[in-house]
């Protein structure tokens, strides 16, 4: 269970954490142009992430989703559901090729490489690992998650370990970065209504994976902590560093380059791939949901977005994220006020189904367990319940067998 739960939460923070926040360029016009006061906007911001990544990922493993939409038309009215889908779409496919815009900026800036070579590489690689099973696929989402956490706090130490800083210096240089929002408050809730717009259409896919609830709830405090603490951590770092980093469009790979070239080599490769594990989220959660009809259309749609989305990239990262991520986060206000909302309507029900599949699981191991007896009445119990559940019936009965069954198998391994 310890181990399902670090996956998801991983896998969740390296969705949240892609070209903007691990290279710090969406810091830098969100944050450091703020100064001190884009710090302590950090801290509130946390604290957000924490709650709403609970929220996020507990609604989808009670849904047990399989795309947004699946969500949104159980928690939002049929026209806000409307909105709100054709927002995510959007959200998707357009943050979608700012990612690949990344992918291109990050390995031009490192090695010279054209732009284009770059985002080819990373769109290629959303069509190969989308032919992986899930459980594959979440694996490849977190992998890059612990390596960065250890790179930024190393980046951390050499930032601030015997230096001394003229505050008046750094207030003055953040002053004369660019914003798109007009004061601290209004640019960290639109920063993180953007995320969850980018956020939401895989983090519902993650949880509606998780069959227990409990787990699904701990899963995103984990993810969220993540989340909080790296933009915590980086912001402090740029705005140490903000008289280099206000000139370049990566200025996180601009200060590790600082530490050592191999250290910049490694986290170059690091920053890609968090390019790539949003960029991929996107994507594939933009398939899913066309394709929630037919899932043969999935890959045929997943590499056609695709296609598009890396023809549309040679827009340019840094004027891409000035002018789409600021859009994109008001239209996040209406989803974070639905979410909470729904969070707050549902508790008592998502406490109720927690149980509800707790006692299933209790009942159908007994079936498996060659020290318990597996009743008459235990069968009829456990179709009760499956009955009782907010899922399908067959569905929910089918996956808690499975899930009970896999554990059996692990054991006897």
């Amino acid at each position: 269970m310890l181990k399902r739960i670090l996956n998801i939460s991983l896998a969740y923070v390296g969705v949240v954490i892609g070209a903007g926040l691990s290279s710090g360029q969406d810091l830098m016009q969100y944050f450091v142009s703020f100064g001190k006061w884009g710090i302590i906007g950090t801290i509130v911001l946390g604290i957000i992430s924490v709650v709403f990544g609970k929220i996020i990922i507990t609604l989808g493993s009670y849904f047990r989703s399989n795309d947004h939409s699946e969500v949104l038309s159980q928690i939002a009215g049929p026209i806000t559901n409307k909105i709100l889908d054709i927002a995510l779409i959007v959200s998707c496919f357009v943050v979608g090729f700012v990612m690949i815009a990344g992918a291109g900026s990050n390995l031009n800036q490192q090695f010279g490489l054209p732009f284009w070579a770059g985002g080819l590489l990373c769109a290629a690689l959303i069509i190969i690992v989308s032919f992986l099973d899930f459980e594959k696929i979440t694996g490849v989402l977190g992998i890059f998650t612990p390596i960065v956490f250890i790179m930024i706090i190393i980046i951390a130490v050499h930032t601030f370990t015997n230096r001394s800083f003229d505050f008046d210096e750094l207030e003055a240089i953040s002053a004369t970065i660019p914003s798109p929002m007009p004061n601290v408050w209004i640019s960290l809730l639109n920063y993180f209504a953007l995320a969850v717009m980018t956020a939401v259409p895989m983090a519902f896919v993650l949880g509606g994976s998780i069959m227990r609830i409990g787990v699904a709830e701990k899963s995103g405090i984990l993810g969220g902590l993540g989340v909080s603490i790296i933009i915590t951590v980086v912001t402090c770092v740029l705005y140490a560093n903000v008289k280099l980093a206000s000139t370049v469009d990566m200025p996180m790979l601009a200060i590790a380059e600082q530490i050592h070239p191999i250290f910049s080599l490694i986290y170059a490769f690091v920053i890609y791939g968090l390019i790539f594990n949003t960029a991929f989220s996107l994507f594939y959660a933009l398939a899913k949901r066309f394709s929630s009809d037919n899932p043969k259309r999935f890959y045929p749609i997943l590499i056609g977005t695709v296609v598009i989305g890396y023809a549309l990239s040679f827009m340019g990262f840094k004027e891409l994220v000035s002018i789409m991520y600021p859009i994109l986060g008001y239209i996040g206000f209406v989803m974070l006020a639905i979410l909470t909302i729904a969070w707050i309507k549902e508790k008592s029900n998502i406490k109720g189904e927690k149980f509800l599949r707790r006692k299933m699981i209790r009942l159908i191991t007994k079936k498996y367990d060659d020290n318990q007896d597996y009743t008459i009445k235990d069968k009829e119990k456990f179709h009760q319940l499956g009955e009782d559940s907010i899922v399908d019936t067959q569905s929910i009965k089918s996956d808690i067998k499975d899930l009970v069954k896999e554990k059996f198998n692990d054991d006897t391994r």
